[in-house]
């Protein structure tokens, strides 16, 4: 479906409903552009060419898709309408579960740890513990594996980031 254009009037009411459709379940998706003009194909482009008006989209990612144009005057009067729409409509957010973040956090650490503290390899190789010796043998080499990833993950990491 293409989207619509709209005055800013009938967006806020059409956001304001798109926003009470969502609230058992659903996204709204707020798109904000500033237009550029085109000055090759735009003959009719004003003085005040460093001042450019905004474009705010809206949909639910599906069927509906309905847009805004803002001009600079009419920005103030816009986004007091728009702050006290979005102010009201987004009562339903959840709350970020900060002790499962927490959690996670503590269990990957204890990872790190046990990569770092090296398994003993002690016992006899033959007669009592030779099954003991050989599982720590398999464990210090599944480790090792582990960490020699882990490196290559991290250098991986360092040579995205420059």
């Amino acid at each position: 479906m293409p989207t619509q254009l709209v005055d800013q009037d009938t967006f806020l009411r059409q956001l304001d409903a798109l926003f009470k459709q969502s609230v058992e379940h659903g996204t709204v998706w707020l798109t904000h552009k500033r237009l550029k003009y085109d000055l090759v194909n735009a003959p009719d482009v004003p003085e005040y060419a460093n001042e450019y008006p905004c474009l705010l989209r809206a949909s639910n990612g599906k069927d509906i898709k309905f847009e805004t144009r803002i001009e600079p005057g009419q920005l103030p009067r816009f986004h007091a309408a728009y702050g006290s729409l979005l102010k009201a409509s987004m009562t339903t957010l959840r709350k970020r579960d900060k002790k499962r973040e927490k959690q996670k956090a503590e269990e990957l650490l204890k990872k790190k740890k046990r990569l770092t503290n090296p398994i003993p390899i002690e016992g006899p190789k033959r007669g009592n513990n030779r099954k003991k010796r050989q599982r720590r043998m398999k464990a210090a080499a599944k480790q090792e594996n582990m960490r020699k990833k882990v490196e290559e993950r991290e250098e991986a990491k360092k040579a995205q980031r420059a």
